[in-house]
Order: structure tokens, then sequence, then C-alpha cells
């Protein structure tokens, strides 16, 4: 490995693909899943801003209309994330560092992503402030979510605590906690809405009129915000091969060479990556629906259409406890949206700022804002990581409006995904080792990934656009 090649940037250590971390892929479907982890990581960071806030206020807003849209949007992506993954294993770098390499703009490409990591501090910001509210709400009393100004010493505390856990743990602390937070709140989800009442239950014909494939007049913006941010969003893309890189999966393939053995591995371990890409998709797509679900069902006939955003400032979490009344009643909801929201706000909270950490921490490496000896990485991850959740918070300071917050962030993530899904194409054909790329049909999909990601981000541009050439 050159110079100029990533390693394993973790918060912990540095590690390196070489000779002696070899280890031959798992042989059973059994033990291959005893491998998958950065999958459920990204299932962290995705189950909270984008399911639990964006894809229930799309619900509560346009019904069932765009149930579509939600399968599509989760489904799509993947065949970019693995196609990022197949990258890392084939050369052992990173996604910045492979971006740099790119012709023609490579580097403009890395600032405009570490550009949208900063920008999507605006969604990490309403992560915090939602766990602010859920807490001031889980007091003795408060039967509502305070405003701003109750809620910020809340806010700060958060932020406060998480910054140790991530300057002090490394993977294993990410993937375990983030896993457990999700686990628990997605089962009751999905419980919920198989237990809605009747006058709220979902009927096939509603099912049936949720894949129309049309986007109801005005719902342009929200449905791209949803698009952005649900499944595998632009920040979850950057990172997940980073988390692979981290859970050993090109050590153990080690450093490339013509062996026939080296090639064996390589295809093992991508089996192994694709598998864990596919377990992480049904779990955030089994969350995503329940969150879509129950907010077409029960808020879009209790808003009238307005959504979250008409619930106003500090009153989130109270309107999702709307949302769960009708199965576990008033009390009930109450006890479990504040715990919930918590868990699942609180792993996203901790797994996007852990992605987002590496990221900003390489993009700087990258293009030499900081010396490339990679011993010293570790340390301006931690760095990273108390910026940008300092920076998140002053931003819910600032703002306060979490919908507000996370649809701005999630806007430029979707601005970003066709980028980032040109840039796996070109990876694909031009750097991606040939002895461990897919078959035919996998290509198909990872173009017709990257014609559905260009697609989404020209209508909802269009659509904004459109009225300036009339008038």
């Amino acid at each position: 490995m050159n110079d100029g090649e990533v390693g394993t940037v973790s918060a912990s250590r540095v590690v390196e693909p070489d000779a002696a971390g070899t280890r031959e892929p798992p042989g059973s479907l059994l033990a291959a899943l005893c491998q998958i982890g950065p999958g459920l990581i990204l299932a962290g960071a995705i189950v909270g801003t984008g399911e639990l806030i964006a894809t229930t206020n799309l619900g509560a807003k346009v019904g069932f209309a765009l149930l579509w849209l939600v399968v599509l949007s989760c489904f799509i992506k993947v065949f970019v994330q693995v196609e990022l993954g197949r990258y890392a294993i084939s050369a052992g770098e990173a996604t910045f560092r492979a971006f740099s390499r790119l012709p023609g703009p490579g580097l403009a490409l890395v600032w405009w992503c570490a550009g949208m990591v900063l920008v999507t501090q605006m969604q990490v910001g309403a992560m915090i402030g939602g766990i602010a509210e859920a807490i001031q709400m889980a007091l003795p009393g408060k039967l509502e979510s305070g405003s701003r100004q109750g809620n910020w010493p809340w806010a700060l505390g958060i932020t406060l605590i998480t910054m140790i856990l991530l300057v002090s743990g490394g993977y294993r602390l990410i993937e375990r906690l983030t896993a457990v937070l999700v686990a628990g709140f997605t089962t009751m989800t999905v419980a919920c809405v198989a237990f809605l009442p009747v006058e709220h239950a979902v009927t096939g014909s509603e099912l049936i009129s949720g894949f129309t494939f049309t986007i109801p007049a005005g719902a342009a913006l929200a449905a791209f915000t949803m698009f952005g941010i649900t499944g595998v969003g632009a920040s979850e893309l950057l990172a997940y091969p980073y988390w692979c890189l981290e859970k050993g999966y090109a050590r153990h393939v080690g450093p490339r060479d013509a062996s026939p053995d080296w090639a064996e591995r390589a295809r093992g371990w991508m089996r192994v990556l694709r598998l864990d890409a596919w377990v992480s998709m049904v779990v955030y797509t089994i969350a995503t629906l329940a969150f879509y679900l129950l907010g077409a069902a029960v808020l879009h006939r209790t808003t009238e259409g307005r959504g979250l955003e008409g619930a106003g400032e500090g009153r989130m979490i109270a309107a999702l406890v709307e949302m769960y009344a009708p199965v576990l009643g008033s009390a009930g909801a109450r006890l479990f949206v504040v715990f919930g929201a918590f868990c699942v706000l609180y792993s996203t909270l901790f797994a996007a700022t852990a992605g987002n950490s590496r990221l900003l921490a390489d993009a700087a490496r990258v293009v030499g804002l900081v010396p490339t000896d990679a011993s010293r990485m570790p340390r301006f991850v931690g760095i990273c990581s108390v910026v940008l959740l300092a920076c998140a918070f002053l931003l819910y300071l600032i703002f306060g409006n979490l919908v507000t917050m996370v649809m701005v962030g999630a806007v430029m993530q979707g601005l970003s995904l066709p980028l980032i899904a040109a840039a796996a194409v070109y990876l694909r054909y031009k750097r991606t080792d040939r002895r461990i790329t897919a078959g035919r049909l996998w290509d198909i999909g990872l173009w017709l990934s990257f014609a559905g990601l260009s697609l989404a981000a020209a209508y909802t541009i269009w659509d904004k656009l459109a009225p300036l050439f009339r008038g």
C-alpha cells in the first residue's frame, strides 16, 4: 500500500490491510451473519430523522399516495452503497481518497461532499432538539414538550455526553449501541401498525392507492426531502466504506495482488458485504414503512394534511404521541414515544456524528488541510466529533424548528445523491478490480440507481424553478 492510500480511520486505532491480517471468509450463512455490522450502523443512523420525522411528516401530509416512493427510496440506493464498499475492499481506500482520484473535478466533489456533511448538521441539531423535547416531556407534570428556551439545558447535556462517548469509544461501541436502541422502538412501531383500531386501520384499497406512481400537487419538496434522507442517505453512502474498513473487511482480504488466493478471499468477503447491505436494507425498510403508514393512517386525518410542521415549535414529540395514541392510549403513547424517540433519535445522533466526523477528518486530510500521517487521524476524528456536535447544538438554538431543520439537510443530501452515484459508476468500471466486480444484472441495477437518483433531483429542481419561468 502506498503513502496515498487510506486504511482504517478509527477513533481508537488505524489499521491498514496487511498480509498478517488476512482471514478466510465465512463458509456458511450463519457464520456470514455473525460478520455483518457496518449496515447496522447505517440503520442506526437512518432510523431517526429520516424515518421518525421526514417519513412520518410525508405520510401526515399526503396520506398513502407516496407509498411507492418510500419503497423505492429504500431499495434503489443499495446498489451504490455496495459498489462503494466493493471499491473499499478492492483498493483498501475510503470514500474521499477514491473521489480525489477521479478525473476532472475529483477534488471538487470532495469539497462538495464535505460541505454537505456540514449542512447536515441541521439534521443533527434537530435530533438534539428532539431528544431534549422527549426528556422534557418525561418530567413529572410535563404534559407538553417545552419551548426551545426550556429545552436547551437538556440539549446541552446530551451534546456533552455524546462528545465524551464518541471521543472515548470505537467501532464496537457504535455498532452495539445503535443496534440495541433501534431494535426495540422499530419492533413496537411495526406492532402499532398491525394493531391500529378500525377507525384508523389501513385498508387494502389504501395500500393499492399508494402505488399509482404519482406525486400529489405541492408535495414535491416533501417527497424529495424524504427521498434524500430515508433509506441510505448521501452521508450514509459516503460513510459506509469507512465502517467496512473498520469492521476489517479489507484487512481480512489483504493487500491486493495478482494471486488467485487474493481474488477468492475478496469475492468471499464481498458476499459478506452484500449480505450486510441487504440485511440492513430489510431492517430500515420495515421501519420506514411502519412510520409512513402510521403517519398516513393517523396524522394525515387528525392534522388535515398539515404534517408535523403544523405542530409548532417544541411540539414535535407531542404530535408523535397523537400518532401512537389510537393503539397505546394517551398515557401509554406518551410513555412509549418519550422513550422510543429518545432511543431512535439518540442512536441516529450517535451513529451519524461518528460517521460524519470520519468523513470530515478524511476530507481535510485528502485536500491537504491536515497532515497525511495516518497515526494522527484518530485524534483528529475526535476533534471533528466535538466540533460537529457543537455546531449542531448552536444550530438548534438558532433555528429551533426541528422539521424545517431536517428538510434543509435532507434537500442537500438529495442533491448530492446523483453525484455520489456517478462516482460509484466510474469506480465500478475504471478502478475496481475486475475479478470481484458483479455481473450484468447487478450493473443494470447500478445504472437504474444512478438514473433514479438523478431524475429525483432533476424533478425537484424543475418543480421549484418552473414557476419562475412561467412568471
